[in-house]
């Protein structure tokens, strides 16, 4: 079964986050994802608002830059919102844009390194494990969570090129691809994983989350356009779709014919009624996948 979602883009400003959740929740939508996007909003304090003010909905965060944050203030804060809303949520981190990462004097020399070493102390932690590290980025001495949850969730890892692709295939739960992955990307990145990942493990579905920007609309296609322009992303084919319901299902099955096990619709950061976007993703793009 195609499981769907979208975004709540936080160049919206936050206090329209209840409305969105709202809707996300009251309208069947599968997943509703969040950003920890430099300098707008927090992922932690915007999936606690929204896990808090929803029901069914799974709140997802695509991604907390690890520069930015000490894996063990990660892991209690990933940990408390698993305890009060247990399974809810979907965790997401990632190396962070490095020009940001810079800009607040957090960036990495190696940052798959870091990625690593993240990685491994945060699944620990909240598998409930005491933890002493002395790694080149991760320095933890016994530290333990007094409340881990009661069952560890799951960790994706955002990525995009191989090294990063394989890391997360060896240490990571799941991925999540932004939206330069086309079906092709797709594929190739299952490739990638599939020889990245044990043997024993291997033959095990992969999550992959995957972002598709979408517009609906009479001036849809200009804005995905003029967005991918703006972004330099305007040569590589097949990673937007402009349309009706019928249009951007029929891109949701193509992405998930190629690999993906979630596609989250990117509305353009100038979508005129965001809101309406989830709402429209939920009742006439949603009834029409598998």
């Amino acid at each position: 079964m195609t499981t769907l979602g979208a975004v709540f883009r936080p160049q919206n400003p936050p206090e329209r986050l209840r409305e969105a959740v709202r809707v996300a929740d009251e309208s069947g939508l599968d997943e509703l994802w969040l950003w920890e996007d430099c300098f707008l909003e927090g992922g932690i304090s915007t999936a606690a608002a929204a896990l808090a003010w929803s029901e069914r909905v799974r709140i997802g965060v695509g991604v907390l830059p690890v520069p930015l944050r000490n894996v063990a203030l990660t892991a209690m804060e990933i940990a408390t919102l698993e305890r009060m809303f247990p399974g809810r949520g979907i965790w997401g981190v990632g190396h962070g844009v490095q020009d940001w990462m810079g800009q607040v004097g957090a960036r990495a020399a190696s940052p798959v390194t870091l990625l690593r070493e993240y990685l491994e102390a945060l699944r620990a932690l909240l598998g409930g494990e005491r933890l002493t590290v002395k790694g080149r980025y991760i320095q933890l001495d016994g530290v333990a969570l007094d409340w881990p949850p009661a069952a560890a969730p799951p960790i994706f890892a955002a990525a995009s090129g191989p090294k990063t692709l394989r890391l997360v295939g060896e240490s990571a739960d799941g991925v999540v691809l932004d939206n330069t992955a086309s079906p092709e990307r797709i594929r190739a990145a299952v490739d990638i994983f599939r020889e990245a990942r044990a043997e024993s493990l291997a033959a095990q579905p992969f999550p992959i989350v995957a972002y598709l920007l979408a517009a609906t609309g009479p001036d849809a296609a200009d804005r995905v356009a003029a967005e991918l322009q703006i972004k330099d992303r305007d040569t590589i084919p097949d990673i937007g779709v402009a349309g009706d319901a019928e249009a951007i299902a029929a891109a949701v099955r193509r992405w998930y014919a190629a690999g993906a096990t979630s596609v989250i619709l990117q509305p353009t950061a100038d979508e005129p009624d965001p809101v309406g976007f989830l709402r429209f993703t939920a009742e006439q793009v949603r009834p029409l996948l598998p």
